[in-house]
């Protein structure tokens, strides 16, 4: 079966980085459009990046686009959000998603601030 689970998450200075991880597995990970979201305390979940299957397209929320960054390695399972220039609304949990799956990790929890 579908299974995420997502790292990579902390506390972390405004203007900081993180990169996240989310290692797939029980599904053809190379086939699938990969998304990662975040849900911040008291708010609904959110999308925050969409990658295709081959790595090729990305598409950002404007609330991220030229502050995080999404790959993935195929031959891995694996995907990655890089996130630059941190801000404290960038506080949240933060899962990623499969395409045609219902699936969601237990998410990793990024912490921004001073």
């Amino acid at each position: 079966q579908v299974q995420l689970v997502e790292s990579g998450g902390g506390l972390v200075q405004p203007g900081g980085s993180l990169r996240l991880s989310c290692a797939a597995s029980g599904f053809t990970f190379s086939s699938k459009t990969m998304y990662w979201y975040r849900q911040a305390p008291g708010k609904e979940r959110e999308w925050v990046a969409t990658l295709s299957s081959t790595g090729l397209v990305r598409n950002y929320a404007d609330s991220v686009k030229g502050r995080f960054t999404t790959i993935r390695d195929n031959a891995r399972n694996m995907l990655y959000l890089q996130m630059n220039s941190l801000k404290p609304a960038d506080t949240a949990i933060y899962f990623c998603k499969a395409s045609d799956s219902d699936y969601w990790g237990q998410g990793t929890q990024v912490t921004v601030s001073s």
